[in-house]
């Protein structure tokens, strides 16, 4: 019997200001999968699975099922329920507007994906929270993983994991990618995810608070955005961040919306002054755009490890976003901009 459905998965943005590894906030930017299952139609994929691909990375993304991050997530997520492939006749139709590499949560929404995918596939009935479990063992980073999984703007922290719980080779870390080991059949059942590694916590939102994102034409990965970061901090530092992360998780839930709380609540100094030399123009950008240069600004920050820049708002996007622009175009950085709100559904999956 051919069966027919669409996963949705939103981009994402994380730290959020003060909130380094622990704030992310899903976004009105979908990564969809149209898949149908035909038994009669076969295909010569090994895992009986046909991938095509549009958007975002069109040109680069790997169209076989054991290296593509999706699929090999999903068959992941199968093979640790005891099924070896996909079923007879799966076809995966990829439509990613979301940039690559650019602090939006690409690998997030692909992972999120890839887990949904599998529990589809494989009809086990996961809940959220247990997909969630897979999700993080793929991708280590809780913040755009539940922004992603669980829609709106959230909190989360990750319980410690053993050597023994990462080792296997079957897990697809999606920061070795394009390394095929993690989709490579073993013929051994990769272990389960313990129960319950991410917990998290969705806090409110101001409806009238929108999110311009800025989005440099270069891509900038996860690993060299971290290299640069100190192994320490200093006491004074760390108690600046979690000052303002106290008042930012409320600040941004209060209707009307108070720039001169959220704006210094949006300051932060364990990521974004160390990653100012990887996008030119940062630190000029997040210092002279404010509230009071730019009415209707309520706080800017580095999405994720960047380079995309996010600038919350009530009102006068464009001329804000316009505003962030020329001062990349300074640089000699041409970026493209999107209007974009929280995600409040997260991932969610339709029947045709």
């Amino acid at each position: 019997m051919t069966r027919s459905f669409t996963i949705s998965v939103p981009a994402s943005s994380a730290n959020i200001g003060p909130g380094f590894d622990v704030l992310g906030i899903s976004l009105t930017l979908y990564l969809k999968l149209d898949v149908k299952i035909d038994p009669a139609v076969s295909y010569e994929d090994p895992h009986n699975c046909k991938i095509t691909y549009e958007g975002e990375g069109a040109e680069s993304v790997p169209l076989v099922a054991d290296n593509n991050l999706i699929t090999r997530t999903a068959l992941y997520v199968l093979r640790c329920n005891g099924i070896r492939t996909f079923p007879t006749g799966t076809h995966v139709n990829v439509n990613n507007p979301i940039p690559l590499g650019r602090g939006l949560g690409s690998s997030g929404a692909a992972v999120v994906a890839g887990v949904i995918l599998g529990n589809e596939i494989g009809k086990l009935g996961f809940s959220k929270q247990r997909m969630l479990d897979y999700c993080l063992m793929i991708e280590r980073h809780p913040d755009n993983i539940t922004a992603a999984m669980m829609g709106g703007f959230v909190g989360s922290y990750l319980r410690e994991l053993s050597a023994a719980d990462l080792e296997r080779i079957e897990i697809p870390l999606a920061e070795v990618l394009p390394e095929p080991a993690g989709g490579a059949d073993t013929g051994l059942v990769p272990p389960e995810p313990p129960m319950n590694i991410g917990h998290h916590i969705k806090y409110g939102w101001a409806k009238e608070i929108k999110a311009i994102a800025i989005i440099p034409n270069f891509e900038l990965s996860t690993a060299t955005s971290r290299d640069v970061l100190p192994t320490a901090y200093t006491r004074k530092d760390a108690i600046f961040n979690l000052q303002r992360l106290s008042v930012l998780t409320t600040a941004l839930t209060r209707s009307p919306p108070d720039a001169d709380l959220i704006y210094p609540a949006m300051q932060d100094k364990l990521h974004q002054p160390y990653r100012k030399t990887l996008v030119p123009g940062l630190t000029e950008i997040l210092a002279s755009v404010t509230p009071k240069t730019h009415p209707g600004l309520l706080g800017i920050c580095l999405s994720g490890a960047g380079p995309t820049i996010l600038a919350l708002a009530t009102e006068r996007f464009e001329e804000i976003a316009q505003e962030i622009l020329a001062r990349f175009a300074k640089e000699k950085i041409q970026c493209t901009w999107k209007l974009l709100e929280p995600a409040d559904d997260g991932a969610t999956v339709t029947e045709h």
